[in-house]
This record gives C-alpha cells, sequence and structure tokens, in this order.
C-alpha cells in the first residue's frame, strides 16, 4: 500500500489587520517601516490560540471521517499556551479521538512543522497519524516581524492506502544556524541581519538538503512543478529554485500579502495550498527552515480528498473581514497595558476536579442521547428531558451538528476583550439546544433569528494570575467559516 497524505486541511483566521495601519502608528519613528506597509496579515482572535486553530485545521482536514481511525496526534508550534501540560491532548480531547493515543508536542524551532511532518510519515508505515502545525506570533511593536508575521494552522492525516499525495523521500540537516531566538522567559524573538541569514543560511543550507531529498526519492529537478518554502524575504524562494534547477514558475506563492509567514506551521500551509491546486503528476517539494533544514518530496495522484464542508487553506483566505483598528491587535496580543475595568478583575481561577469530570462535555463537547425515545440534549444529564428515564443517554458528539439561531443578545455591560459580548439561544439539528457565546461576529453585518451557525472551540477565558486557560465551544455565524 502507498504511504502518503491521506487527506489535509487549514484554518485561518477572519481578521486580517491592514498593514498600512501598523506603518501608521510606528513610521514617526522609524521612517523605513513604511516600504513593509502593503498588504494584509490574518490576526487571531482574542479567544484563538494555536490550540484552538489546531483544532480548526484538524476538524477541516478529517471531515466527516472515522476519527477512531487516528492513532498518533503531532502538533507543532513555537507558540504553545502550556508549559508544561500537553497541548496535543487538548486537541486530541476537542476533536474526539479516543484514548489509546499517541500525542505529542513538537516544537522549538522554526522547522517544528516540518520535523513533525516527518516524524509522523515515519509512524505513519504502521498507523494513521494526525500532524497539526499552528501559530499565534507575538511581536515587540514597530518590529518587522510585526508586518510580516500572522496567525493560522494546517492539518495533515497521513497513512497508506489512497493517499492524494504520494511520499517519495525526504532528509533533513541538523544544523545550529542562530538566524533568530527566544529565550527563557523572553516574550519576543531577537532577530539577526537579514542578508548575512540569506547569504550564510538559505542559500547553503536548504540547498544541501532539497539535493539530497531529490536524489533519495529518484526525482530531478526539472520535474519539480512546485516548490514550498517559507521565507518573508520576497526573492529567497527564487533565488534557491534557480540554484536547484527548478523552473521560475515551480515557486509557490507565500501568501505574504495576504496572511503572512504562520511561523513553524507555514511550510504545512503552502503545502496544503499546493495540493489544493495541483493536478494528478505533480512533484512538489516542501522544505522547512530553522537550525537546518527538513525537505520532503511528494508526489499528487488521482486520488481526490472528500471537500464536501472543507475549506482549506484557500477557502479560508477567501473569508477575511478588513480589521483597520490597531488597537484591537495590540488589545487582543497583550501588547499594550488597558485598564479593563472593574468588571475584569473576576477571580477566574478553575477548580481542576471539576475540569476533569466535565471534559467531555467542555472540550470534547459531548451531549447525549436517549436510548428510549432518541432525544438528543446538551448538556448530558441522568434524566432524559423528553421521557423522563433515566440514565438513558448514550454519548452524542454535538461539535459538528449544524445549528440554527433562535434569540441573541448584545450586551455592551458585561467584560469582554471585544465588546459587546454576543450571545443567545442555538438550537442544534435533530434536537438539542445551548445558551452560547458568540464569536466572530462581524461588526458590520447583523445577526438574524433562523441564521445558520457553527461550532469552534475557543478560549473561555484566562486566569492570568494562575498561567490558566478554560477552553469550551461557541457559536459563530456559519458564513464566517465552513
Amino acid at each position: 500500500m502507498t504511504l502518503g497524505i491521506l487527506a489535509y486541511g487549514g484554518y485561518i483566521p477572519k481578521a486580517r489587520l491592514q498593514r498600512k495601519e501598523i506603518a501608521k502608528a510606528h513610521t514617526w519613528f522609524n521612517p523605513n517601516l513604511r516600504g513593509l506597509g502593503k498588504g494584509e496579515r490574518a490576526m487571531a482572535n482574542w479567544d484563538e490560540d494555536s490550540v484552538t486553530m489546531a483544532v480548526e485545521a484538524s476538524r477541516d482536514c478529517l471531515g466527516a471521517m472515522n476519527r477512531g481511525d487516528v492513532k498518533n496526534l503531532y502538533m507543532a508550534s513555537t507558540t504553545y499556551p502550556f508549559v508544561d501540560r500537553q497541548n496535543a491532548g487538548i486537541v486530541a480531547e476537542a476533536l474526539n479521538l479516543k484514548n489509546e493515543l499517541l500525542t505529542v508536542d513538537v516544537g522549538g524551532s522554526q522547522r517544528a512543522g516540518t520535523s513533525a511532518l516527518m516524524l509522523g510519515l515515519k509512524n505513519a508505515e504502521q498507523e494513521t497519524v494526525l500532524v497539526a502545525a499552528s501559530e499565534k506570533r507575538r511581536t515587540r511593536a514597530a518590529n518587522p516581524l510585526e508586518f510580516t508575521s500572522g496567525d493560522g494552522a494546517a492539518a495533515l492525516l497521513l497513512g497508506k492506502g489512497k493517499v492524494v499525495a504520494k511520499y517519495l523521500g525526504g532528509t533533513t540537516e541538523a544544523i545550529d544556524f542562530v538566524d533568530h531566538y527566544r529565550g527563557e522567559n523572553e516574550s519576543f524573538d531577537y532577530t539577526w541581519e537579514e542578508r548575512w541569514i540569506r547569504d550564510e543560511s538559505y542559500l547553503k543550507i536548504v540547498p544541501s538538503a532539497v539535493k539530497r531529498a531529490l536524489q533519495y526519492s529518484n526525482v530531478e529537478a526539472e520535474q519539480v512543478k512546485r516548490f514550498c518554502f517559507p521565507s518573508s524575504m520576497s526573492r529567497v524562494a527564487g533565488m534557491l529554485a534557480k540554484n536547484l534547477g527548478f523552473g521560475e514558475e515551480a515557486v509557490e506563492d507565500n501568501l505574504q500579502g495576504v496572511c503572512g509567514e504562520v511561523g513553524c506551521a507555514h511550510s504545512l500551509v503552502m503545502l496544503v495550498r499546493a495540493l489544493e491546486e495541483s493536478a494528478p503528476g505533480d512533484i512538489i517539494v516542501v522544505a522547512g527552515f530553522g537550525q537546518g533544514c527538513d525537505a520532503l518530496v511528494f508526489e499528487v495522484t488521482n486520488e481526490k480528498q472528500a471537500t464536501e464542508g472543507k475549506l482549506g487553506v484557500s477557502g479560508y483566505l477567501k473569508r477575511r473581514r478588513e480589521e483597520t483598528n490597531y488597537q484591537r491587535f495590540l488589545a487582543f496580543n497583550d501588547l499594550i497595558t488597558m485598564d479593563r475595568g472593574i468588571r475584569a478583575e473576576i477571580d477566574k481561577n478553575t477548580g481542576l476536579t471539576t475540569h476533569f469530570r466535565n471534559k467531555d462535555m467542555s472540550q470534547g463537547f459531548i451531549g447525549g442521547k436517549c436510548r428510549n425515545c432518541g432525544t438528543m440534549q446538551f448538556p448530558k444529564t441522568n434524566v432524559c428531558v423528553q421521557c423522563g428515564a433515566t440514565k438513558s443517554q448514550d454519548d452524542e458528539p454535538f461539535a459538528s451538528k449544524k445549528a440554527t439561531l433562535n434569540s441573541f443578545t448584545a450586551d455592551g455591560l458585561t467584560y469582554t476583550p471585544d465588546p459587546p459580548n454576543y450571545f443567545g439561544m442555538v438550537q442544534f439539528e435533530g434536537g438539542g439546544r445551548l445558551m452560547s457565546d458568540f464569536t466572530d461576529v462581524d461588526p458590520d453585518a447583523e445577526l438574524t433569528v433562523g441564521m445558520s451557525m457553527r461550532m469552534v472551540f475557543r478560549v473561555k477565558d484566562y486566569d492570568n494570575r494562575r498561567g490558566f486557560r478554560r477552553y469550551f465551544w461557541k457559536a459563530t455565524p456559519a458564513d464566517t467559516d465552513n
């Protein structure tokens, strides 16, 4: 059986911060930043982080597949919300994957995404593997990275069988070339001079790894149709392609103008985008750089993944909302000290005992379905709300159910990082309802009773005193997501 990629998915937040607004704020201090003030960068909402975006990309990847087949989950990020709590485990809970599962956090480098992909392909020889890479990068205000970075995620399902892309081979090189770093207890990356990085790392380390990967795969340079290399430096990928003997047309768009560089996830974001646009027989080379280089070679097959209900990277890029409020971006990323008011001072301490006992409901969004009368309800209880039977409810997942809006309120008094606080009653198809918080509500669009809603996994609230965050599911207008 053929080893490779069985399915793929992506996620890009809806808000797109206009770079000209960043430039307006900083060019008085550094006029050189004016040249970076073009296009837009993907901007995560206040209740999004690398975990929630990995969940959405994985949902987009898995679709209606049997999730019991997934035996391994590797998550890659350099912006994990927890340092000592397995972040991949939270993703697995949200996806309702079985407990008999290997979950691994991969990080420490901007090539963590491709490293997780290589590890996943090795394990996929025996078992199905889900690889998700996600980043929400924080940068200093007025740093060039503030312009060139973006938020987002990608996911790939790996295994043997009817693959959409056959894995031909790959290689890796570990070289402690420090182009940038983020030290212990530091919030932001420290970067070095771009020209030196380009000449001494990109143009020397990457070609060596890619050439070896092509050799192992028995692929000639002129056969490569798509070359995915993440770099915010506009000409680097083209220079590498020329060096390697690839055609100029093989260089994939790095999405800098419409998204920004999504950290260690960007190689996989570009790979997913390439798979969406490729034709059978196309050879795709994807590379990840960071203290060395990973290079992998794939060949697109005649198989097509099921696309019903999926958006992928291309679909999420189309679903966008222009954000022109730079202050909102600073607030969402804790880059500015704000007086959030007395209502924000409530102690958000989470009882970990209660958290564990209710994790299936809160993180997996599992409700109940009565065996006697078929009534579905959320949350699951010991007594059926319809027939009154006791202990008659089986687990029923609600996360992927279609829903409609029954009622809504925009509350300007309750504290929320992005006022007003939208919430209301959501009715699920087939039964069950929930009084839910709403997220990603477009300020210029109106909520209407009866409109379609979709549930998304988000941060419920932050306990900044203890460094904990609680997750739950929120409703969002269906036209903002898949």
